[in-house]
């Protein structure tokens, strides 16, 4: 089936989308989610569009988000479709960081100084684990994909009227240099695993791999970023994103190329 798409205005979000995701050119569309109607599904894709940074957050573990009374935590990995010259992620610090000198910083606005802006481009992916202290900068547009939690502890938003989570955040938060093997820069192949994790696994594939993948194992999500997928008569193209509970005939257009999600690890 083709999941529902659902606009999410955001105080950093864009009102020059492409015209495939159908906003509002009067909103600041931050964020389009992709679920079903008539139930929760596991796994949560977004695509994300951003004119200034985001804040400074972290997301508690499974363990930690249960504690709280939360179904799970939250994981979620990255893949950049576009960038603006300049534009940076968020990912981790550039020097390990104490409870204490965290929240110094947090409190005084260093951790903006104190983070690792990494430049990127299209086509870069980065695995963000849970307790990772990160933001997503200015003049990026991604694909997020992520345990279907909303639990996101603010630690700093750069002078935003919004409410912070300092005491959970701190909590939670591994404020160290990020060097998690699960990141790097889709190539030519025809298909690549770009990460996984114990909630999902994500890969990027071209035209008839697209196929050949999703007749492997289900359920799946497909997200096309160009061309055309047909997956048992429900066509999607870029903007949309398709869910597979049950394999499917899929024919692709020759120029397709989609991200698949998988349920869990293989």
């Amino acid at each position: 089936m083709k999941l529902v798409s659902h606009h999410v205005e955001k105080p950093w979000g864009r009102n020059d989308l492409p015209p495939v995701f159908g906003a509002s050119a009067e909103a600041l569309t931050g964020e389009v989610w992709f679920d079903a109607a008539e139930r929760p599904l596991p796994v949560l894709v977004k695509w994300l569009f951003t004119s200034e940074r985001l804040s400074i957050q972290v997301h508690p573990n499974d363990v930690q988000a249960q504690a709280k009374g939360m179904i799970s935590g939250k994981e979620e990995c990255w893949v950049v479709a576009r960038a603006e010259p300049g534009a940076t992620l968020g990912i981790g610090t550039l020097r390990p960081l104490g409870a204490e000198e965290l929240r110094a910083a947090v409190v005084s606005g260093e951790i903006e100084a104190l983070m690792d802006w990494k430049p990127v481009s299209a086509g870069d992916f980065y695995f963000i684990p849970a307790g990772t202290v990160h933001a997503i900068g200015a003049g990026i547009t991604l694909v997020e994909v992520q345990q279907n939690a909303d639990i996101t502890y603010r630690l700093y938003d750069y002078g935003r009227p919004r409410e912070l989570h300092l005491e959970e955040g701190l909590a939670v938060s591994k404020a160290q240099p990020y060097d998690d093997a699960r990141s790097g820069r889709i190539g030519m192949s025809a298909r690549q695993k770009l990460a996984d994790c114990a909630h999902f696994s994500l890969w990027y594939a071209g035209a008839e791999a697209i196929a050949d993948l999703c007749g492997q194992r289900n359920p799946c999500w497909i997200i096309p970023l160009c061309g055309d997928v047909d997956a048992g008569g429900t066509q999607a193209s870029c903007g949309e994103c398709l869910y597979l509970e049950q394999p499917a005939p899929i024919a692709t257009s020759p120029d397709c190329t989609a991200l698949i999600v998988f349920e869990g690890r293989p």
